[in-house]
């Protein structure tokens, strides 16, 4: 078995951290059951681009009791956790392609892995190994890394066509990679079906809420040991991501400002309480500043100079695109690692900024990402819709899909049923009236 990871010997401490997780993921837990008695994946390769962590352990290992051959690359360079990537290699013989702290290069190298196994069905985290896929099957080679290009030009036309043609489908996990794989749809590029998880309700309402609060906010206090409290926490992004690390911030004692291009999430904003403004009149007010909208260059140049002595700029949207380091690197004089995880920038005027984790996900960079409970709802629903993906491919077109509705109840049902909570159901009487247009007052 061919693998990539820092250290075998690790297996040991990831073994109890994997363990420890999978306490607080019932829902996943009665999945991997059925899973292993019925085989839904059987005979189907799938590559998974994910964050290697304890949760995905559990997720990769409900997948191989499923039937399916799994191999697993990150879909971050900073979010893998050795330990448990070495657990999955030494316990579970699934091969990991994952290094915390990898380079580029071996970035890409670990994609290339992946797509050698000539997947049936992608799991993705960011649509980086998707998109690879597609610029293979288009011979875009100027898109591609040099190792995966040098690769894909090195197989015959068959070859080529026949490795791609075997994808029958995939998923997608976050915010990030929906927007790519719209965008693909969009351009009449994609190729095979997508499932957007993220737009689950037990998915995005959860996850990206409640796990994406509460592990940007650890990320920031792991990483800087500054309070909260009585501070000026700026957000630029309310999604359901930036909904959730306000509500956080505001509950460490934070004054939270709301930083939006849409009017319709600023005036939402507005009357969950934050004050709103343009990121260029938040800039010489924030403490603390953190990027959560999937864009390109949202605190740029110009805002840096701007800022407190002291500032701290964190991102957690998927790629470290958000805070122009380009043009932060630019306009100072002076650049250090003042504490793990943590480097310094001294600006011309002699002000310092201090950046997290290189501007990339900060809760997986510098803390351990989202709590196991709330990602047990977001990986049952890879796992039941990798079975809807290899039971329905046939019938679906090349288009991103959101998760049947089916799915999303059942794993809300799960997960209230092993938290121990009963719930109401409709009488009869009630069910009437809610389908009849005739009955009023």
């Amino acid at each position: 078995m061919e693998y990539d990871i820092r250290d075998i010997g690790l297996a040991g401490k990831g073994r109890l951290r994997i363990e420890w997780a999978a306490k607080s993921m019932p829902v996943l837990g009665k999945i991997k059951e059925r899973f292993q008695a019925k085989k839904p994946l059987k005979g189907l390769r799938l590559s998974a681009c994910l964050h290697v962590t304890t949760e995905t352990a559990s997720l990769a290992r409900t997948l191989k009791a499923g039937g399916a051959e799994v191999v697993l690359c990150a879909s971050n360079p900073l979010s893998t956790q050795d330990d448990v990537a070495a657990a999955l290699v030494a316990d579970d013989q699934i091969p990991v392609f994952a290094i915390k702290g990898e380079d580029h290069a071996t970035y890409y190298d670990h994609i290339l892995s992946a797509l050698k196994h000539k997947p049936n069905l992608t799991m993705d985290d960011g649509a980086d190994l998707v998109s690879s896929l597609h610029f293979l099957w288009l011979k875009k080679w100027d898109e591609l890394d040099s190792k995966v290009r040098d690769w894909g030009k090195s197989l015959s036309e068959k070859e080529r066509k026949g490795f791609l043609s075997a994808v029958k489908g995939g998923t997608e996990e976050t915010t990030t990679g929906v927007i790519r794989l719209r965008s693909m749809e969009r351009d009449g590029v994609l190729k095979f079906p997508i499932v957007s998880v993220n737009d689950a309700n037990t998915k995005h309402l959860f996850d990206n809420r409640y796990g994406t609060g509460q592990s940007t906010v650890d990320g920031i206090i792991r990483a800087t040991n500054r309070l909260l409290a009585g501070s000026t926490f700026v957000v630029s992004g309310y999604g359901w991501c930036g909904r959730g690390v306000a509500a956080r911030a505001k509950g460490h004692g934070a004054h939270v400002i709301i930083c939006e291009v849409n009017p319709l999430k600023a005036l939402e904003a507005v009357m969950d309480g934050f004050q709103v403004m343009p990121i260029e009149k938040a800039a010489p007010l924030g403490d603390f500043f953190c990027t959560l909208t999937g864009n390109i260059n949202v605190i740029r140049r110009e805002h840096f100079p701007k800022m407190k002595d002291g500032a701290i700029l964190a991102n957690s949207g998927h790629f470290d695109v958000e805070l122009d380091l380009t043009g932060l690197k630019k306009i100072s004089k002076g650049r250090r690692v003042i504490r793990e995880y943590v480097e310094e920038f001294t600006l011309k005027s002699g002000r310092r900024l201090y950046v997290i984790g290189e501007g990339r996900l900060v809760n997986l960079a510098a803390a351990e990402g989202h709590p196991s409970s709330v990602m047990d709802m977001s990986f049952a629903n890879q796992a039941l819709c990798a079975e809807y993906m290899a039971g329905n491919h046939k019938s679906l077109k090349s288009r991103v899909y959101a998760v049947p509705d089916v799915i999303d109840k059942e794993i809300a049902r799960l997960k209230l049923e092993s938290m121990g909570i009963a719930i109401d159901t409709l009488t009869p009487e009630q069910e009437k009236y809610l389908s009849s247009w005739e009955m009023g007052t």
